[in-house]
């Protein structure tokens, strides 16, 4: 199932969307200043279908790249779950864990040795995930502080972290 509007997934393996051959095409073409890089994929399957569209040389498939896991919330459409406990979650996004649920002081954690991972290998990288992960780990990677609360990147983006030169080598997430 492709998740419909409103629906509250992070860890729900869903099926992905077609990605459309403009959508590829962009991709692709963000990617190819990339010094044959390393493929890095959760091992959702809606990260896979990805990486086999982009014809992706294979892939480390590594579960921490995994999404927040929402615990009770996870396929529950958002109007369904008490206001009380999402207004807990935006009054303390750092602090909130959902019941049954991955806290996000886990879900950085988790992401911080990602990148630590990536920094520590040479050349380029190619991450292929979900939204929750690659709105933390740009900032990850540039040793800044992640805003929980930013923005995050569209279905299909790119997303190119280049690092200082002190730093080590550019980084893809």
């Amino acid at each position: 199932m492709v998740a419909p509007p409103g629906l509250c997934y992070g860890r729900l393996d869903l099926e992905a969307r077609a990605i459309l051959p403009e959508e590829r095409r962009v991709i692709l073409a963000a990617l190819q200043p990339l010094r044959s890089p390393r493929w890095y994929c959760s091992p959702a399957e809606r990260c896979r279908a990805l990486a086999a569209a982009l014809e992706a040389p294979p892939a480390c498939l590594d579960p921490a790249l995994l999404e927040f896991d929402f615990g009770d919330w996870e396929g529950r459409s958002w109007d369904s779950i008490p206001r009380d406990a999402l207004d807990r979650w935006a009054a303390d996004p750092a602090g909130f864990t959902a019941s049954g649920g991955e806290s996000t002081t886990a879900f950085t954690v988790r992401l911080r040795g990602v990148a630590n991972h990536l920094l520590q290998q040479e050349g380029d990288a190619v991450v292929v995930a979900h939204g929750g992960p690659l709105r933390l780990l740009p900032a990850m990677l540039r040793g800044e502080n992640p805003d929980l609360l930013a923005a995050t990147p569209s279905c299909g983006s790119v997303t190119l972290v280049t690092l200082p030169t002190d730093a080590g080598p550019r980084r893809s997430a």
